[in-house]
């Protein structure tokens, strides 16, 4: 794709590092940096292990975490995944950094913004990230382009193959994997450590970035390893869990197991004095077997749906078996690392976090944010329908459905002391607190959002065979559909009445020729129909092939098309169909012509 793009991108926003940061300097008498593991697990919640209660999970390693460590009780996400890792990689909240969604072209984070992983790897830590990214799959906006030095792990939201798991990339090349996901992300994080320590380059920053236990609930499922996978579900069935709640106990079970295998790693390479673990997840839990009396679950604003375990070790600088209650946030991150690195964080930019480092070593339970904020919306943000916000006593929300009709009726006011479970809405005892707080979440909202249009980036088009996916579209008429089905299955497909289209916004680095395929499937019934490709004047057209049946997709070529360099449009119409449907589009291939 755009390597040209891609590295001019890169070589501006090192020279902003360069301008903005200087080059860190580290006093020879200061104590040596730590090297830092950053665990977070996907859809985890608060409640999901035993040191935050839970009787029926097994998490010994998580456990020992915390009482090794620090727990930050009061520790937020995000209600969904990608805004929570925007806010960890920038310090900032997700809204200020073009990213709004979990697909449909929205989950990449801006070209523009810094990341932790350019900081530290600015400050000559070497850096690795393994396992879940979900913040841009296009060049330009992948990890290894992004400030780790090593990625090895998975674009999209989830993936559906957890055994010999086929939809990972190695710095931005496709590749696939032997053996279970948890296991082959904790074998490259392993390797990536001992690399780091044997080489002696410097500390290092790992990220591993569990997917589990996101959806589908998989334990293993091949031949040789499916009897294990049954033992670890068997476990929870016997503890009188429900099929789907031992499912994802199990996976929990499982990462928790390969967390000790890093822990143990780390001590045997004589790396745990300096070295920082921090375990966490992504937003609140799907999980509804045994929640502790709280209220809500993942997507939501409720504390189930935005509070998530955290637990933080470093030996002889933070103080074992801690409970901390003040506020914390996964945007504290990127100024946590910062300072542990000895380099100041972005000054051209806001960056809400504010580094735990006092609070880790104190351990005392001083407010360290005044108010957390939290809002999700699919399709566009908006201050209406689902929101909250909370201080170290009270909690103000709104959560309603897409097709209600938000209004300060369906606002709840909580007293997270005297209710932690969010039972009682106080609202009418307290208007007070409710003017305060939503006059404070307004003013944040509209903060964050200012200047920002949230639309698909632009899809990169340049050097590289690119796809283009269904998600990024537009699309218009009568019968066409866009239909999920695990990202890279997606389709656009029912389309069948002449002028029906699909839409994309592409950004051309090249003006040039470029070969393009369609990767479709279409029932013998309905083949023999005709789609149109066109960007500006330029037109191809393809007649439609029949493959075995529609949920069956093969390559085709579809011709050439000439694209202008810059911001262009790249549309699919129907123009002739003298079947059911069109084709049921899988996606679309660019590749220049060289």
């Amino acid at each position: 794709m755009r390597p040209q793009i891609a590295t001019l991108v890169g070589l501006a926003v090192a020279g902003l590092l360069t301008q903005t940061l200087g080059t860190p300097v580290v006093n020879a008498e200061s104590p040596p940096r730590p090297n830092i593991v950053f665990v977070m697990t996907d859809d985890q919640g608060y409640w999901d292990t035993g040191a935050t209660g839970n009787p029926h999970i097994d998490t010994p390693n998580m456990n020992a975490i915390a009482d090794q460590g620090i727990q930050l009780d009061r520790y937020y996400a995000a209600p969904v995944c990608a805004p929570t890792r925007a806010g960890l990689m920038t310090g900032r909240y997700y809204l200020r950094t073009g990213l709004y969604n979990t697909r449909f072209g929205g989950d990449s984070i801006g070209l523009g913004e810094i990341t932790v992983a350019q900081l530290l790897q600015q400050a000559g830590y070497r850096t690795g990230l393994f396992g879940k990214w979900h913040l841009g799959k296009y060049p330009g906006y992948q990890p290894q382009e992004r400030g780790f030095d090593e990625f090895f792990g998975h674009y999209h939201g989830h993936i559906e193959r957890y055994q010999f798991p086929n939809q990972v990339y190695h710095n931005g090349r496709p590749v696939e994997a032997r053996g279970y996901v948890s296991d082959v992300f904790t074998d490259a994080s392993i390797d990536f450590i001992q690399h780091a320590v044997e080489s002696h380059d410097g500390p290092f920053f790992c990220a591993l970035m569990f997917n589990a236990p996101h959806s589908p609930f998989l334990l293993d499922t091949s031949h040789y390893a499916q009897p294990e996978g049954d033992k670890t579900l068997k476990k929870y069935l016997d503890r009188g869990l429900p099929i789907r709640e031992a499912r994802i106990y199990g996976l929990i079970d499982r990462v928790d197991q390969n967390i000790g295998r890093l822990l143990d790693v780390i001590e045997r390479f004589g790396a745990a004095e300096n070295t920082l673990v921090v375990f966490t997840s992504d937003n609140g839990g799907v999980s509804k077997f045994w929640k502790g009396g709280m209220n809500g679950n993942k997507a939501g604003v409720y504390e189930g749906g935005v509070r998530a375990p955290c637990f933080v070790r470093w030996p002889n600088r933070i103080k074992p078996g801690q409970k901390v209650q003040a506020q914390t946030s996964h945007v504290d991150w990127l100024p946590t690392f910062c300072e542990l690195a000895g380099v100041d964080v972005p000054q051209v930019r806001t960056i809400d976090g504010k580094s735990l480092v006092p609070l880790l070593t104190s351990g005392n339970d001083k407010t360290h944010h005044r108010y957390v904020y939290h809002t999700w919306d699919r399709y566009q943000p908006n201050d209406e329908k689902r929101w909250s916000i909370s201080d170290d006593r009270w909690k103000l929300l709104c959560q309603v459905g897409n097709t209600a009709t938000a209004s300060k009726s369906n606002w709840k006011l909580f007293d997270l002391h005297a209710d932690p479970g969010e039972k009682k809405n106080v609202a009418p005892q307290h208007p007070a607190h409710v003017d305060r707080l939503r006059t404070e979440f307004v003013r944040w909202f509209n903060d964050v959002t200012e200047g920002q249009a949230y639309t698909p980036v632009p899809v990169p088009v340049g050097d590289v065979p690119v796809d283009i996916e269904p998600s990024w579209a537009t699309w218009t008429g009568k019968h066409i559909e866009y239909v999920f089905d695990g990202y890279d299955w997606d389709t656009i497909q029912g389309w069948k009445a002449p002028g029906e289209q699909a839409s994309w916004k592409l950004d051309v680095d090249r003006a040039g020729s470029y070969r393009v395929r369609l990767i479709y499937g279409c029932r013998p019934l309905d083949a023999g129909g005709t789609l149109i490709l066109r960007s500006g004047d330029d037109v191809t057209r393809h007649v439609v092939v029949a493959s075995a049946t529609a949920d069956q997709f093969e390559s085709h070529a579809a011709g050439v098309l000439h694209l202008e360099q810059g911001r262009v449009e790249l549309v699919a119409e129907v123009a002739e169909c003298p079947g059911n449907e069109l084709m049921r589009l899988n996606r679309i291939t660019l590749e220049p012509v060289k």
